[in-house]
């Protein structure tokens, strides 16, 4: 079993706090996790070793792995814990397929695609909260250099205005994740045993090589500085 070095152990004390003072400053039924990965997993294991508990919610989008859909169901079954699925205005997913078909980010650029199907229903689930808690890292891509544990979200609104961001991964190592996941044996993606590292929608995500950054896989054929698909966008602003 994967042993915690005591710089990874001061990472996670340190995580923990960040969440606990998260439920401090806003009420647990204001708050919300945003899941779909590896990272946002150890958010919710996190969660697990305090008194309180938020809610977690994840963005389906129509368009994930099979295997993504079944990784949802495991983390529920896991940790007893109900996971509130958003998904995107049936309307609006339809009228972009009639009009551009359902390949068109191969041509124009993911952000038409990701808007409908993740910034919309995504803004309309945090425009109920006072703040959210994210997985992001500051090693994930050259867009998130700048990521700060807590800042104002500068992108969306919460129930009162101002929405509150907490990343309480942000200084840690894609190394620290997978022994943190491996040493209080978390579920995980099985797409991950695949050579898949981020993941994303289907048609938007592949695996990648052993020297490829991990953010390699998404959105590929576009400019690493562009690879956000809008859910972290104020990282975009932040990094010019």
């Amino acid at each position: 079993m994967t042993t915690l070095s005591r710089h990874q152990q001061q990472l996670v004390n340190n995580s923990i706090k960040l969440i606990q003072s998260a439920f401090e400053r806003h009420p647990a039924h204001n708050i919300a996790i945003s899941f779909s990965g590896a990272e946002d997993v150890i958010l919710i294991d996190l969660m697990s070793q305090l008194e309180q508990r938020c809610e977690v919610f994840s963005l389906d989008t129509g368009r994930l792995h099979p295997q993504t859909y079944r990784f949802i169901e495991t983390v529920r079954n896991h940790y007893d814990l109900p996971i509130k699925i958003v998904m995107p205005d049936s309307n609006d997913v339809a009228e972009l397929v009639q009009q551009k078909g359902l390949f068109s980010f191969r041509n124009d650029g993911h952000e038409e695609c990701c808007a409908v199907r993740k910034i919309n229903p995504l803004r309309s689930k945090l425009a109920q909260l006072d703040a959210w808690i994210t997985g992001q890292r500051i090693d994930q891509s050259v867009t998130r250099t700048e990521l700060a544990e807590v800042h104002m979200d500068g992108v969306f609104d919460g129930r009162n205005g101002d929405l509150e961001k907490f990343n309480p991964l942000a200084n840690w190592r894609s190394a620290d994740v997978w022994d943190y996941i491996h040493a209080r044996q978390v579920p995980y993606n099985p797409l991950h045993e695949q050579g898949f590292i981020s993941i994303g929608c289907e048609p938007c995500t592949r695996a990648v090589a052993p020297h490829e950054h991990e953010r390699a896989g998404r959105w590929w054929w576009e400019s690493a500085t562009h690879k956000e698909c809008g859910l972290h966008r104020q990282n975009l602003i932040a990094h010019g």
